[in-house]
C-alpha cells in the first residue's frame, strides 16, 4: 500500500504541475493576443466597479432576468464555488487514506452540506441539458461542443458521490445522515469486498482529478473563458453605457514602414482597444443579445453574438500568427486547427494577416444594420459592449474607405450642409411656431433685445423643427411651460443638429465639427441648462459634450414636466377615458435610465389606463429609428416599427404613447401599416398632459 502511495502521490504531483502549466500557458496566449491592441484609458472609479461586479457578477442580476436559465446559472455558479471544498477533501482521501479535511465536529455537517450540494448541481446540470437538448432554445447551441461543459460537471458531481460510497466500504463506515446518498451507493455495493472497493474509489479519484484538471485547461480556450474573463470584463466596462470615444484626429499612426497610415476607427482587429479585446473572450455564446436584437428578431443579417464571436476567432486566429503562439493546448491534439496552422506555417500566418477584418470578418450589411439600442448589451450578463464596437467598424467604413449607405449620405450632407437631415433651409428652421402664434417661445436673441434672461434653452431639434407631427409635440411642450411659468428660449434659425446621427453612422469628423461649432453657441449664450424632445440630443449633450469640454445640466421635456406635475405648477385635471401603452426610447431609457417620470405623468391623469407591453422599460424593444437607420429604408426582412406595433397592438390600447419623436413617427407608421390607425392614436407624453392640463380645445393634437 505504501508503495502504491508514493507512486500514486507522484502521479497526482505530475499531472497536476503537467494540468497548471498548460492552464497557464493558455492563459498568457490569449493575454499575448490582447496585447495586440491599443492600450485603454482607465478612470479609476473603483467602489464603483467593484459595487458593479458584486451585482452582476455575484448577485448574477442580468442573469436572473430570464428566471428559469438565471436560476441554473446560479445553482451551477454558487454550487461549483461550494463544491471545490468537498473536492479538496476528495483530494485528502485520496492521498492519505483514512483521513479527511480536519473539520472536527463540524465534519459530518459539513460532509452533509456537500452533498446537498452536489445534488443541487446535479439537477442543474440536467435542467441545463434539458434546455438546450430538448426545449431547444433558439438561442442556445447545440452539439457535443456546447454541451461539454455539463458532461465536465457531471462527470465531477458523479465521481464524487461514487467514490464516496466505495470509501464507506473501503474503510468500513456504516451509512449515516451526513452522506446520504454516499450511503445509498455503500449499500447498493454493498458485497463488494474491501478491496475491491478501494480500486472503485481510487478509479473514481481519477475520473474526478483528471476531469477537473481537464476542465481547468479547456475553460480559458473556449467560450468558459468567460469564467476568467467576465469579471475583469464587468469591472472594466463603461461608466456611463453606450457613450462613445472621442477620435484625437491629430494624431496620425504609422505602418510598419514607418510611414503615415492615416486610418480612423476599427480597420483591423489591433485597432480594437484592450478593454474591447476582453469583450471577445468574455462572450458566453448565450445568444441573449442576439435574442433581444431588433435586427436579428425582424431577419436581418446582423447578430451580436456572431459578431463577438467572428472578432474573437479572427483574433485567435491573427495572434497566433503575429506573436507565434500556439492558442490551443495540449497543442499535438490541435494540429489541425487554424491557430496551430497559423503559428506553424509562414503562409498561413501572411494569409491570415492579410484578411480583412470588415469584409473576410464581419460583413457591411451585419454593421449597417445595428439600431444602436443598446438591448443587446443590457441582455448581456457578461457587460459586452457590442454597439460601440460595431461602431468604431462603422467609422472605419466611413472616414477611411468612404463607403456609406445612399439614403444615409444623403442625410449626412443635408446635416452638412443645413443643419438638418432633409437638407430644408437653415432660415425654415424657426417657422415651426407660426403654428400656434398665441404661444409665448421667444428666441435667445429677441430676449437679450428685452434686456431679459432664461433659465432653459430650449432644443427643438431637427424633427421638433421641421417634421409636421414633431412640430406638435414641440407647441405642446411650450404650453405647458407657459402654463407653469418656465423661463425659457430657442436657438431659433441658429440651432443646428446635435450631431448624433453623424456620430452613430460613423462620420466622428462631421460630429465633432458639429460639436464645436454648438458648444460654441451655447457659450456665447450663457447657456447652462438644456431641455429637449429629443432623447438621441438629450443623450449626446448630456454624455458626450463633455468630453469636447461643455457640462450643463441636461434634462429631457419628461423629466421637467414630471418636476412641475409633482410641484404642482401642472395639474392635470380633464379625464383622458383612454386604454395607454407606453413605448420607451432607447436613448432615454437604456442609454440614461429614465423610465419613471413619463410613466408618472402619465398616470398622473386621471381615466388614463396605463397598460405595459410584454417587452418594455430595460427589455423595451427599438422602434428602428436609432444609429441613423430613420433615414433609410429596410430592404431585409420585416419592418422593425411594425414588428414593435405589433408588440403595442398585442396589449389592445386605444393609444400609444412615446416621449421621443423618432420614436412616434415610426409607430405612428407602424399603425398606419397595421391599417389601425384610425382607431388607435399616438401621441407624446407632452401632447396627453396637455390635453389634461389645459382647456381641451387649445390643444392642437394629430
Amino acid at each position: 500500500m505504501d508503495t502504491f502511495l508514493v507512486i500514486n502521490w507522484i502521479a497526482f504531483l505530475l499531472v497536476t504541475g503537467y494540468a497548471l502549466y498548460l492552464f497557464a500557458k493558455v492563459v498568457s496566449t490569449r493575454i499575448a493576443y490582447i496585447r495586440l491592441g491599443k492600450k485603454s484609458d482607465y478612470d479609476g472609479e473603483i467602489k464603483l466597479r467593484l459595487k458593479r461586479v458584486g451585482k452582476i457578477v455575484f448577485g448574477q442580476s442580468k442573469l436572473l432576468k430570464d428566471k428559469k436559465s438565471g436560476t441554473i446559472h446560479v445553482m451551477m455558479f454558487y454550487g461549483f464555488l461550494l463544491v471545490q471544498f468537498g473536492a479538496l477533501d476528495m483530494f485528502v482521501k485520496g492521498l492519505s487514506p483514512g483521513n479527511h479535511l480536519p473539520f472536527g465536529i463540524f465534519y459530518p455537517g459539513f460532509v452533509f452540506f456537500q452533498e446537498l450540494v452536489t445534488l443541487m448541481i446535479l439537477i442543474a446540470v440536467g435542467w441545463a441539458f434539458y434546455r438546450r437538448y430538448m426545449e431547444k432554445l433558439v438561442r442556445l447551441k447545440r452539439g457535443l461542443k456546447a454541451g461539454l461543459v455539463l458532461i465536465f460537471i457531471g462527470t465531477l458531481m458523479v465521481s464524487v458521490l461514487f467514490g464516496n460510497g466505495m470509501s464507506m466500504i473501503w474503510h468500513g463506515h456504516e451509512p449515516g445522515w451526513s452522506e446520504p446518498v454516499a450511503s445509498m451507493v455503500a449499500i447498493a455495493f454493498g458485497w463488494l469486498s474491501a478491496n475491491a472497493a478501494m480500486v472503485l474509489f481510487y478509479v473514481a479519484w481519477w475520473v474526478h482529478t483528471i476531469t477537473l484538471l481537464s476542465f481547468l485547461i479547456y475553460v480559458p480556450q473556449s467560450k468558459h473563458a468567460h469564467l476568467i474573463a467576465a469579471p475583469i470584463n464587468v469591472f472594466l466596462s463603461k461608466k456611463i453605457p453606450g457613450k462613445l470615444k472621442k477620435i484625437d484626429f491629430e494624431m496620425v499612426g504609422e505602418d510598419e514602414d514607418g510611414e503615415e497610415e492615416i486610418a480612423f476607427g476599427v480597420g483591423k482587429v489591433e485597432d480594437f482597444e484592450q478593454h474591447q479585446m476582453i469583450d471577445f473572450y468574455a462572450c458566453v455564446e448565450c445568444g441573449r443579445c442576439t435574442d433581444v436584437c431588433p435586427a436579428s428578431g425582424t431577419g436581418k443579417m446582423l447578430s451580436p453574438m456572431d459578431i463577438m464571436i467572428k472578432v474573437r476567432d479572427h483574433l485567435t486566429e491573427k495572434g497566433a500568427a503575429v506573436t507565434g503562439k500556439s492558442p490551443w493546448v495540449p497543442s499535438y491534439a490541435f494540429a489541425g486547427t487554424a491557430g496551430n496552422a497559423a503559428s506553424a506555417s509562414n503562409e498561413a500566418a501572411a494569409a491570415i494577416q492579410h484578411s480583412s477584418l470588415i469584409g473576410d470578418i464581419i460583413t457591411v450589411e451585419e454593421l449597417s444594420g445595428c439600431t444602436t439600442c443598446r438591448n443587446c448589451e443590457e441582455a448581456c450578463p457578461v457587460n459586452n459592449e457590442h454597439v460601440g464596437t460595431i461602431i468604431d467598424m462603422r467609422r472605419y467604413l466611413v472616414m477611411t474607405e468612404g463607403k456609406m449607405d445612399s439614403d444615409i449620405q444623403r442625410a449626412v450632407t443635408n446635416i452638412e450642409r443645413q443643419g438638418n437631415p432633409w437638407g430644408l433651409s437653415k432660415k425654415d428652421r424657426i417657422k415651426w411656431r407660426d403654428e400656434d402664434e398665441s404661444v409665448y417661445i421667444p428666441t435667445v436673441k429677441e430676449l437679450k433685445k428685452e434686456d431679459k434672461t432664461f433659465e432653459y434653452l430650449f432644443w427643438v431639434s431637427s424633427m421638433g423643427s421641421y417634421d409636421s407631427r414633431s412640430q406638435k409635440i414641440a407647441l405642446a411642450f411650450a404650453k405647458l411651460m407657459n402654463q407653469a411659468g418656465v423661463s425659457f428660449a430657442i436657438l431659433g434659425n441658429t440651432e443646428a443638429n446635435s450631431g448624433d446621427t453623424a456620430r452613430r453612422i460613423g462620420n466622428e469628423f462631421l460630429f465633432q465639427e458639429i460639436a464645436e461649432k454648438n458648444i460654441k453657441t451655447f457659450e456665447k449664450n450663457g447657456v447652462t441648462k438644456i431641455v429637449t424632445i429629443d432623447p438621441h440630443a438629450y443623450n449626446i449633450f448630456k454624455n458626450e459634450y463633455p468630453d469636447f469640454g461643455f457640462v450643463a445640466e441636461v434634462y429631457h421635456h419628461t423629466q421637467l414636466l414630471y418636476d412641475l406635475v409633482k410641484t404642482g405648477k401642472l395639474k392635470p385635471q380633464h379625464a383622458i377615458n383612454e386604454r395607454l401603452t407606453y413605448h420607451d426610447s432607447c436613448y432615454l431609457g437604456r442609454y440614461n435610465g429614465v423610465y419613471d417620470p413619463p410613466r408618472e405623468i402619465l398616470t398622473a391623469i386621471p381615466g388614463l389606463e396605463l397598460v405595459e407591453m410584454d417587452r418594455s422599460r430595460e427589455n423595451g424593444m427599438c422602434c428602428g429609428a436609432g444609429g441613423g437607420l430613420m433615414w433609410t429604408e429596410e430592404t431585409t426582412g420585416n419592418r422593425i416599427n411594425v414588428a414593435r406595433t405589433e408588440q403595442a397592438l398585442a396589449v389592445k390600447p386605444s393609444m400609444i404613447s412615446s416621449a421621443c419623436p423618432y420614436c412616434l413617427t415610426m409607430l405612428s407608421d407602424g399603425t398606419k401599416a397595421k391599417e389601425v390607425d384610425e382607431d388607435i392614436s399616438t401621441m407624446d407624453v407632452a401632447e396627453i398632459l396637455a390635453l389634461s392640463v389645459l382647456e381641451e380645445e387649445q390643444v392642437k393634437t394629430a
